[in-house]
């Protein structure tokens, strides 16, 4: 956590986040060729990048740190699923890597989040919960 500033603020930021890569998601899904690869690899990635913040907020009311874990751990999948669907699009000759460039780095950067939220939490509840 980020000295001064709360949990609160923290989740408030990556739900924005999250929201707006979803939104990009969208608008990228939209952009995509109306042929039959682009548009079966499309709607695949608009599934998982657009889960990756209903999954985060779903964390954000989790009953239990066993159940925060859980779920920010199923937007981490998201995420990685979702970098597997930049990868293929870009590889496949669909998209140019540089049209991605910017989405696959924020994709880096929620994945490395998300791994580093689940190791604290972990570490937090093997110390009985103390911060």
């Amino acid at each position: 956590m980020e000295e001064g500033r709360g949990k609160k603020e923290e989740f408030v930021d990556l739900r924005q986040r999250t929201k707006a890569f979803a939104l990009r998601v969208i608008r990228l899904y939209v952009s995509l060729p109306k042929r039959t690869e682009a548009q079966v690899i499309g709607k695949q990635l608009l599934r998982s990048g657009t889960s990756v913040g209903a999954n985060y907020r779903e964390a954000y009311r989790a009953r239990s740190k066993a159940e925060y874990i859980s779920t920010v751990g199923i937007s981490l999948r998201e995420v990685e699923e979702t970098g597997y669907w930049f990868e293929l699009l870009v590889e496949a000759g669909i998209v140019p890597e540089n049209k991605l460039r910017s989405l696959q780095q924020e994709c880096g950067e929620l994945t490395a989040i998300f791994v580093s939220s689940i190791k604290k939490a972990k570490r937090s509840s093997s110390r009985g919960g103390a911060e």
